[in-house]
């Protein structure tokens, strides 16, 4: 293969911050040359270097030979020795002390693939240790690193085989590193939680009375939140988003808190949850479950015709959901299902009114600028044995999208209340988008002939919705959907109010679930300290820390689920190995292309399958064929073979349906005269 770059590539991308890494800078004698010293994380190869990050996001570039064996995920004492390039000092912490894989056994020697495929491949396995065999799924912990003579690993533990999608899973869940059952102490709190009696806590507000109800998924059994709307006599609505106290049984400092805060958390896999909480509370006395009184923190929205808050409060409630509605059911109800009416003939008033609230609030938004990415997420159907036996896609019908709108509502009302009070809180934060990515949109878009002239290094989110709704309609959507989403920065937790881009809002916290959210709970907690005149118990280094926590433990849990979404998709690709599907391109390597197919797995068309060589356009994303003059791009349709499956990698190989042909080329016009002229010579 030959790897073309028409563009010339950068080797790592440096983000100027003013003043930043002073703080680690080292003074040096007078005379010599002064050297910063850095803490940095190893995030990988990047064209034959290792590749290191600081917290701010700046990245750096190590040698292979200076960077002393690290792995990926490791932290670093580095020091600089060039404006983006570091040299190793020393391993502060080590990511993977424990390393999970598959065994293999070749010609008397041992070794793992390892399940994380950031890890070095092939890893040497020391004699001894718990019997295993050639295939077996194994625990082991590192004995020996790289730069002591060689990464060498003892087998601790056999965790089953690949040919089990449950062991699968869970070899899976243990080489990511999460945490899955709950210690004694936890437990013992958890079992102490009494049901919500307002006898034990008399100051609370009574809304008992209120008709409220909560709407989720089928398989849903934490259910945060609770909805109800009232008309006022002013003319304005009043909508009630009624949360889970969570704070109320999960003080600071104690044990539940202590592993929530380790967890940051729940993670979501196919068939299967890791709680932040024991399930006694996140399925049990915090679970707004109807009929039954629960303690609630409510936020009471006033909102005009126009769809906006002109009015919140905040209050410390019990409440008692009188019913548990499917979004499926709703969906049908709005559809004018006739049997869901009757079936909902007491709600069906209110959730209606509800419908056209939510629609306001939406069209109030969208004005604003907020963007919709609106992505396909995988759903599998799973059999008795844990295998997926259909891939759906999760459809967001009238229903979720209402329930979405009312909970954006609530999250921004409460960062206002809390901004406004100075309250130290933990917000969510989303900064404006990388403008390298947006220049990879903009390269695309102008390659399809869409108007990009909106899209500047200062693209407001209105000038991105724009061009998503631009391209709705067309083939190409789903991809520009994808690269403006990879444009963006990654939302994270911080103790200021910075804004949320993508949903075009000066103030926005996370509040509504803190059944399943680290951040929830402590916003919750700092909104019952100020409504009972206390102050919050987090605040300063701590709330920064927890910020930073938090950040970290969602970044791992979307990083597994993603890995079990993959693990899946392969799993059940295994069975159609030698069919044809239809896709389309979603991602361009100078290695090949991805491709989506049409039942939402993703595999991977390596170039040495194409027949040809050729370059690489890393700016436009494409790839040009040298002899067939065929190039691909995003967005492009294929028909491809699903050519073969490795299940421990989690790798889809594809090849093209049939062979590709060379293009016929249409001769220029000098190359037309220079043939004419040659005739004459003749």
């Amino acid at each position: 293969m030959k790897k073309g770059n028409p563009g010339k590539a950068r080797f790592v991308r440096r983000i100027p911050i003013s003043g930043f890494a002073s703080p680690a800078r080292k003074n040096k004698p007078e005379g010599k040359e002064q050297r910063e010293t850095l803490r940095l994380t190893v995030r990988g190869l990047f064209h034959g270097a290792v590749k290191m990050e600081a917290e701010d996001g700046t990245a750096y570039a190590c040698a292979r030979e200076n960077a002393h064996g690290t792995l990926w995920g490791d932290v670093v004492e580095a020091e600089r020795i060039s404006r983006e390039r570091v040299r190793v000092r020393k391993v502060l912490e080590r990511a993977h002390e424990e390393i999970v894989g598959v065994l293999h056994e070749k010609q008397g020697v041992r070794y793992i693939l390892p399940l994380e495929r950031r890890l070095p491949q092939g890893i040497a396995v020391r004699p001894g240790g718990e019997e295993a065999h050639d295939g077996d799924v194994v625990h082991t912990k590192v004995v020996r690193w790289e730069d002591e003579g060689g990464l060498l690993v003892r087998i601790d533990g056999v965790l089953g085989s690949f040919g089990e999608a449950r062991a699968a899973l869970d070899a899976l869940i243990v080489s990511q590193h999460l945490r899955t059952a709950f210690g004694e102490d936890v437990l013992r709190e958890a079992d102490a939680c009494k049901p919500a009696d307002l006898a034990d806590d008399p100051t609370r507000t009574d809304l008992r009375g209120l008709l409220s109800f909560t709407i989720d998924g089928s398989d849903a059994k934490d259910f945060d939140d609770a909805v109800s709307l009232e008309r006022l006599e002013n003319g304005l609505w009043r909508l009630g988003v009624h949360i889970a106290d969570v704070g109320h049984y999960v003080p600071q400092g104690s044990a539940l808190d202590r592993e929530a805060y380790l967890r940051g958390t729940s993670v979501y896999f196919p068939g299967r949850v890791l709680p932040m909480l024991p399930e006694q509370l996140s399925n049990g006395v915090c679970s707004l479950r109807p009929d039954e009184d629960k303690f609630t923190m409510s936020a009471l929205m006033d909102i005009d015709e126009a769809g906006s808050v002109v009015h919140t409060s905040l209050l410390r409630t019990i409440t008692r959901s009188n019913a548990r509605l499917v979004y499926d059911d709703v969906n049908r109800l709005f559809d004018g299902d006739a049997a869901q009416r009757e079936r909902m003939a007491g709600l069906e008033d209110t959730l209606l009114a509800m419908r056209e609230l939510a629609r306001r609030i939406r069209q109030r938004r969208q004005a604003q600028g907020a963007i919709d990415f609106d992505t396909d997420e995988p759903k599998f159907i799973l059999d008795e044995a844990g295998e997926p036996v259909e891939i759906a896609k999760r459809a967001r019908g009238e229903a979720e999208l209402m329930i979405e709108d009312f909970m954006l509502t609530a999250n921004e009302a409460v960062a206002r209340f809390a901004k406004a009070r100075g309250v130290p809180l933990l917000y969510r934060v989303h900064e404006k988008p990388d403008p390298e990515k947006l220049d990879t949109l903009k390269d695309f878009l102008d390659g399809i002939g869409v108007d990009t002239r909106g899209l500047r290094h200062n693209a407001q989110p209105g000038d991105i919705r724009a061009v998503l709704e631009r391209t709705r309609e067309t083939p190409e959507f789903s991809v520009v959907s994808t690269l403006a989403l990879r444009s963006m920065q990654k939302a994270r937790y911080d103790v200021s109010p910075l804004g949320h881009y993508g949903l075009a809002m000066a103030d926005y916290c996370h509040f509504t679930s803190p059944i399943r959210r680290y951040p929830d709970l402590v916003v919750s907690r700092a909104l019952t300290a100020v409504l009972t005149g206390g102050r919050p118990a987090l605040h300063g280094d701590a709330l920064a820390d927890a910020a930073m926590r938090s950040s970290d433990c969602e970044r791992a849990a979307v990083e597994a689920e993603r890995l079990a979404d993959k693990l899946m998709m392969a799993r059940f690709m295994h069975g159609h190995v030698g069919e044809l599907f239809d896709g389309i391109v979603s991602g361009v390597s100078e290695w090949g292309l991805y491709v989506a197919l049409s039942n939402g797995a993703e595999g991977f068309l390596h170039v040495r399958t194409m027949d040809d060589w050729f370059d690489f356009d890393e700016r436009r994303m494409t790839l040009r064929g040298e002899r067939t003059g065929c190039v691909f791009s995003l967005g492009q349709p294929l028909c491809v073979r699903v050519e073969s499956v490795e299940l421990e990698s989690s790798s889809i190989d594809l090849a093209f349906a049939q062979p590709l042909n060379p293009k016929k080329k249409e001769k220029s016009d000098r190359k037309k005269e220079r043939e004419r002229l040659r005739g004459f010579r003749k």
